[in-house]
């Protein structure tokens, strides 16, 4: 049981109120007014309805059983020269990619309103603990109507940061060279982005070219830099770090005291230095009338279409009808599906109670990443948005892939960002 996270996560959370782990809030181009979420955003990609002739494939990569990263195949040198206009920006063939050489943790992850200055990332890089530093453009891109939290990246050194599946998958940093997005797991098999589907964004075309997640939270997709330069996407705006033996929130609070005011950091696979905590109060939890009201908000949704990214009333994914129906009961509940599994403690399957949260670990491109969660009803059932093309159901509680169950703490909820 993990009833220990309290003191160590609760202190950290509060820090990172703004944390882009979960869902950078970068905007680019023209000012504009706020945008409801199902809304068009700046940059819009839409869905050309034609599949491309590559063949889907599933890849097994050497020494890594179980783990697997899902590609189009095969990839050319141009895979977009024939469409025009093409997202390519030029006609020379797409730089090479380096051979992985090491696997580097990221801890931290950095995004500013503008470029960071090299020497702002000079002086980050010298401070105390930090192994490394990647730079990466960031940006809310549109694709198939859905806002799409995007990174450039240089494939060749970004590579050492992600997860060790997609990290070894040559062909995918090739694909991403190439001109073609890598998107996460979810966005694409709960999401509806199928591979070898192609996306496109003032007039240029860019092909799904893998299911690949980076194990960075909110992220869910990767472009070569050449490609977010066609874009538009802003250049230099954001730093991954790697700091395995520093004290995160320590380091944290060092580099907001460098970066320019507004940026945010956000903690990944954060390094926490606080005493561990085996005890809650009683009034940590959620009261029954709370949970009943939680309820009631969700089963008065059964049969609601799932959409990513949906957040309610009418349409919903599935951390978005975790929130919305706590919401309803005034228990504030962060966004997404690994920031609900950390908003109190991890319970036993067998103790779980009506209003309990419930997660699984789906994603065969990073198999620690939890990317689903259900509500539990009780009597061995639960009730969830499952994915693109069903409704919100109660079904029976599946242990497939479980990642485990946890009870809501109001207090510690609220906190995650």
């Amino acid at each position: 049981m993990v009833l220990d996270r309290r003191t160590r996560v609760s202190g950290l959370i509060h820090e990172a109120r703004q944390d882009l782990a979960y869902r950078p809030r970068i905007r680019y181009g023209p000012r504009r007014a706020r945008l409801p979420r199902q809304a068009v955003p700046v940059v819009v990609l839409v869905l050309v309805a034609a599949l491309t002739t590559g063949v889907v494939v599933v890849t097994q990569l050497p020494e890594q059983t179980g783990e697997t990263v899902a590609l189009r195949q095969p990839v050319t040198r141009q895979p977009l020269r024939e469409q025009a206009p093409a997202v390519q920006p030029t006609q020379t063939p797409p730089p090479a990619v380096a051979p992985l050489t090491s696997i580097r943790r990221p801890n931290l992850f950095v995004v500013a309103a503008k470029p960071l200055r090299p020497a702002v990332v000079a002086k980050i890089a010298q401070v105390a603990g930090v192994r490394a530093v990647e730079r990466a453009d960031a940006a809310e891109v549109g694709m198939d109507g859905k806002r799409v939290q995007t990174l450039g990246v240089n494939p060749s050194t970004f590579r050492a940061y992600t997860p060790k599946p997609t990290a070894r998958s040559d062909r995918l940093w090739r694909n991403v060279s190439a001109g073609e997005v890598a998107v996460s797991f979810v966005l694409g098999n709960d999401g509806g982005l199928s591979l070898g589907r192609s996306v496109t964004t003032a007039g240029r075309s860019l092909r799904v070219g893998a299911y690949a997640t980076m194990g960075m939270g909110g992220i869910d997709a990767v472009v070569s830099r050449q490609t977010a330069r066609a874009l538009g996407i802003p250049e230099n705006n954001a730093l991954v770090i790697s700091a395995p033996k520093a004290d995160s929130a320590k380091l944290r609070r060092a580099l907001l005291r460098i970066l320019p005011r507004g940026s945010q950091v956000a903690t990944i696979n954060p390094v926490l230095a606080v005493p561990r905590r085996t005890t809650w109060s009683a009034g940590a939890f959620m009261t029954a009338p709370q949970i009943k009201t939680a309820l009631t908000a969700a089963i008065g949704k059964l049969g609601r279409p799932y959409v990513w990214g949906a957040e309610g009333p009418d349409t919903f994914d599935c951390s978005g009808l975790v929130q919305w129906a706590y919401a309803q009961a005034g228990i504030r509940v962060p966004r997404v599906t690994h920031q609900q599994f950390v908003s109190g403690p991890q319970i036993p399957l067998a103790q779980a109670q009506p209003g309990d949260l419930l997660f699984w670990r789906h994603d065969p491109t990073n198999p620690g990443y939890v990317s689903h969660v259900a509500i539990y009803w009780g009597n061995g059932k639960m009730l969830h948005a499952p994915r693109t093309g069903d409704v919100v159901k109660i079904v029976p509680v599946s242990t497939r892939n479980f990642a485990g169950a946890v009870r809501i703490s109001p207090g510690v909820a609220a906190r995650v960002r």
